[in-house]
């Protein structure tokens, strides 16, 4: 399992990293256009008082991955803690989180499998749309997000971020998760807005297609990372198993020997003594 997890590990920390300036591109573009009015005006960027929620958790369908799924879930139960039960519809992707949640009584909108290492961006994309519209219906009041975050191969941090309304201090953040700390792209800078934005051929045609495709892209960029999180952490949790196991045989061997050498002395011990005996 060390040496399956160890491939697709390299697989899927390629796949993020690969994307992430895609997605740090793509959320700078809306960094830039928030400083227009037109995009504090967009439906997806209308803050109001939050009494409804709908949470997407990210976790596996697999356990023997560390602390990785406990740590998401923990970290997505105190996030919706201040809610009422009735006013949190969870999109649970991966069977840890639905089955925590269910059990506590929280409904389950939609559930996906987990299975796949590759997955189609037409599925975030979907799933997005269906936030965006419920969203806009104000069915929900925010739209939250918990997965783990990729940082390194032995550190993974489960991250809590909003999805919905759109917001500057939001999107900076996501930025701010995209930027490695070490690397080739860490250096980049932060990301500034412009005092006025001209948009053609119109602000509004613009957006309308541009903040939904944006939604998508972040909600795909949190699957990547939630992603790369879990093969490295399932590598490391049965490298330390496959160590554990050896520190264990070595043990076991080592008092095997113990046993063994002094079931010898006794014996050796006993004919000496025998012989000693039928001399006098």
């Amino acid at each position: 399992m060390e040496a399956v997890s160890a491939v697709k590990m390299r697989t899927t920390q390629s796949t993020a990293l690969a994307g992430r300036p895609y997605a740090r591109a793509a959320l700078s573009i809306l960094a830039r256009l928030s400083g227009s009015a037109d995009i504090m005006r967009h439906p997806l960027a209308h803050v109001r008082r939050a009494e409804r929620c709908a949470l997407v958790i990210l976790t596996s369908d697999k356990g023997l991955a560390g602390a990785l799924n406990s740590g998401v879930i923990k970290a997505a139960a105190e996030a919706v803690a201040a809610y009422p039960v009735a006013a949190v519809t969870v999109y649970a992707y991966g069977k840890k989180g639905e089955e925590y949640f269910a059990r506590r009584g929280y409904r389950i909108a939609r559930a996906f499998e987990n299975k796949q290492d590759v997955v189609e961006f037409s599925v975030m994309e979907e799933l997005a749309a269906e936030l965006s519209q419920e969203f806009m219906k104000e069915t929900y009041d925010e739209v939250l997000v918990a997965y783990s975050n990729f940082k390194s191969t032995f550190e993974q941090v489960p991250a809590v971020r909003r999805l919905l309304p759109l917001t500057l201090a939001n999107i900076e953040q996501l930025v701010r998760d995209i930027v490695p700390v070490k690397g080739k792209w860490s250096e980049l800078g932060p990301i500034e807005s412009p005092a006025a934005y001209s948009i053609e051929p119109d602000g509004k045609e613009v957006l309308n297609y541009l903040i939904p495709r944006l939604v998508s892209v972040s909600l795909y960029h949190f699957l990547l990372e939630a992603k790369a999180s879990e093969h490295s952490a399932r590598m490391v949790a049965m490298k330390n198993a496959s160590d554990k196991s050896r520190e264990v045989a070595h043990d076991l061997t080592r008092l095997f020997n113990k046993i063994r050498q002094a079931g010898i002395t006794r014996e050796v011990s006993e004919i000496v003594g025998g012989r000693e005996a039928l001399t006098t």
